[in-house]
């Protein structure tokens, strides 16, 4: 991003129960200028704390005891008593598996930051939120940013199986492409889970 933004009044809520990941994550934001962060130990601390604290941006590690970031997200976007459902979320995890990535992305996360992290990284991804608002998208299954950050344009036909098949019934029979399994083991780079975002 070439844009550079002041965070200075942004208020960040940590979440992390990991006390020496969540000092990390709280010094690198105070080094890029934040000066509004509170922290929470768990998923229902943070939650309790969205009551009274006005984050403009969750910043949540995927794995903790007894709800997970995932639980967290979801808590946030669905909850009936949710105080913020349109707050935006960075999910930390040293896990880059396709699976855990997109489990984030499905709950509601905004963006999914590999450990270990810096000060860019974040930054990177405290900029894409601030850059590239997402509208969210609510359906019977889903409530959360949309996924869908690049305005495509598509003058081909439709690809839905379903479409193809109102265009051609041979169309319809035949196989849908398989997709490469990379394996559960194997993690994504950063740039290759930004990718899942956008």
């Amino acid at each position: 991003m070439k844009d550079n933004y002041n965070i200075e009044q942004l208020h960040f809520l940590v979440v992390d129960d990991n006390k020496h990941m969540s000092m990390l994550v709280k010094n690198l934001l105070h080094a890029l200028g934040s000066r509004q962060v509170a922290e929470a130990n768990d998923a229902a601390d943070a939650f309790a704390e969205l009551t009274h604290f006005p984050a403009d941006i969750i910043i949540t590690d995927y794995h903790m005891q007894p709800l997970d970031g995932l639980d967290f997200v979801r808590l946030v976007r669905t909850g009936s008593d949710s105080p913020n459902p349109f707050v935006p979320i960075i999910m930390l995890s040293g896990h880059t598996e396709m699976r855990k990535i997109l489990e984030a992305r499905d709950a509601g996360a905004h963006e999914y930051l590999a450990k270990p992290i810096s000060a860019k990284s974040l930054y990177s991804r405290i900029n894409s939120i601030i850059a590239r608002p997402r509208e969210f998208i609510k359906t019977k299954t889903f409530f959360g940013p949309d996924r869908r950050r690049r305005a495509l344009s598509f003058n081909g036909p439709d690809r839905r199986l379903a479409d193809a098949a109102a265009a051609s019934p041979a169309a319809a029979a035949a196989p849908a492409p398989a997709m490469a399994d990379a394996g559960e083991d194997a993690g994504l780079s950063q740039a290759e889970l930004d990718a899942l975002f956008d």
